[in-house]
Parts: structure tokens; sequence; C-alpha cells
């Protein structure tokens, strides 16, 4: 296969507005998880931003990228509902997508869920351990069990998405609560993984073993369709097989 093609899509906004934040991610939490994915993936790895035109993820754009990472938290609102019908389309029609950690309540990742995707939170710097549960998986590849993250954000059951197809990693935080953080689903021809670490007021970006799941899970989620296109409703003649 030709080398793999990323967009790193990051909202860009908690890194501008809040020096703590800043402090941890300075040239913003984008360009640090695409320079994790530039440690593990040989590939054309691309950023962009809400406040691009169309948030940096035209037409042309999406069409050439095999997989989208997604992470957004304060400005959910503020995508318009034409980019993110137009980023469901393409993921449908193939593309890959990897929605991280607050990416779950964006309007893309609603979107192929069908579901509300609320949960229990608390952010009080919880230590997690992100268990692995299904060791054969390609996400799981060289990962250690558990993974450490020293502090982070909880988040809790009840996590109101659909029946993950697949179920790679659960997490339990020092306040006892666990939570489904590696799931992946099969909509249309797109694969989507999500997974859960973070939080914008951690440096979790910077964690090693998360960087290799993030590019584990990008290499799962590349399809391997030639082209892209919709599934379609076909009217087939009785013994037409082709």
């Amino acid at each position: 296969m030709p080398p793999i093609r990323v967009t790193v899509w990051g909202e860009n906004r908690h890194e501008r507005r809040e020096p703590h934040v800043r402090a941890i991610y300075p040239d913003g939490m984008h360009e640090t998880i695409a320079a994790g994915l530039r440690e593990h993936l040989d590939g054309e790895i691309r950023t962009a931003t809400l406040d691009e035109p169309e948030h940096g993820l035209t037409e042309d754009v999406l069409a050439a990228t095999d997989v989208l990472t997604w992470w957004g938290h304060a400005a959910h609102d503020e995508v318009s509902d034409e980019v993110a019908e137009r980023v469901r389309r393409h993921v449908l029609a193939g593309m890959g997508l990897v929605a991280l950690h607050s990416a779950h309540w964006s309007k893309v990742f609603t979107g192929l869920m069908g579901t509300t995707c609320t949960l229990r939170w608390r952010n009080e710097h919880d230590r997690e351990l992100i268990w692995t549960v299904d060791p054969t998986h390609p996400i799981a590849q060289g990962v250690p069990q558990p993974l450490v993250i020293d502090e982070d954000e909880m988040y809790g059951e009840f996590f109101d998405v659909p029946p993950p197809d697949e179920l790679v990693f659960i997490s339990s935080f020092s306040g006892g609560e666990v939570f489904r953080s590696g799931c992946t689903w099969r909509r249309g021809h797109g694969r989507i993984f999500y997974f859960r670490p973070g939080d914008q007021d951690y440096p979790t970006y910077h964690h090693p073993d998360v960087r290799r799941v993030i590019a584990n899970g990008v290499r799962w989620a590349r399809s391997d369709r030639p082209g892209r296109d919709l599934p379609a409703l076909r009217r087939h003649a009785t013994g037409d097989f082709t």
C-alpha cells in the first residue's frame, strides 16, 4: 500500500486561551498528536484546526485523507453542520476516523453513533490504568498491560454508545470507576476507533504508550478498499451476480 495520509484535527482553543494548557502544548495539542504519529508512521501527517476556512476540512483535504483523528472539547457547536456532514459522509465512504477523548461529544462522532454519547466524568487528577482486553487486536500491539497514566480526567460508565464491534481497552480509575476506553465500530465502508485519554489539562499526548495506541489505531482504521464510495442501494435481477 502507498504511504498513509493522516489529517490530525484539533480545536486549538484551550492552547491559545489558557496559559497552563499552552505550557503543556506550546505548539497545540494537534501538533503534539501529529508528532507522535510521525514517530510511528511513514506517510503524510498534516494538521487542521477549527478556525481555518471550512475548519481545514475541505472536500479536497478529506479526499486526500486515509484516516482523520479528531480532538474537540469546548467548541463542538462551532463546527458547522455542513463540515460535520462532509466528514461523516467520507467515513461512510471509507475514510478512517480516530476519535480522541472528548471527541465523543463531537457532531461527527454522535452523528455516526446515533446516540447521545454521554458519560460520567470528574476532573480531579485521577490515575488511570488502561487494561487490554483483546491482546490479539492490532491496536493493542506493543501496548503494556496495564498502560499507566498518572493523572488525567476520569470518564466513567454509563457511556451511551452502541455496543462496540470490538472492545480493545477498559480503563479503571483511582475513584473506582471503569470505562470502555478503546472501542471500534464499522460504519458503512469506514472504520472508527475511539480512545479515551487526553484531557487538555494533562500532558497525556506526550506519553509514549498513548502515542503508540493512537498510531496503532490509525493503521487499523485505514481502509484497504480501492477508491472511496458510499454504500448504495442496488437492484439485482434474478441470476445477476456481477
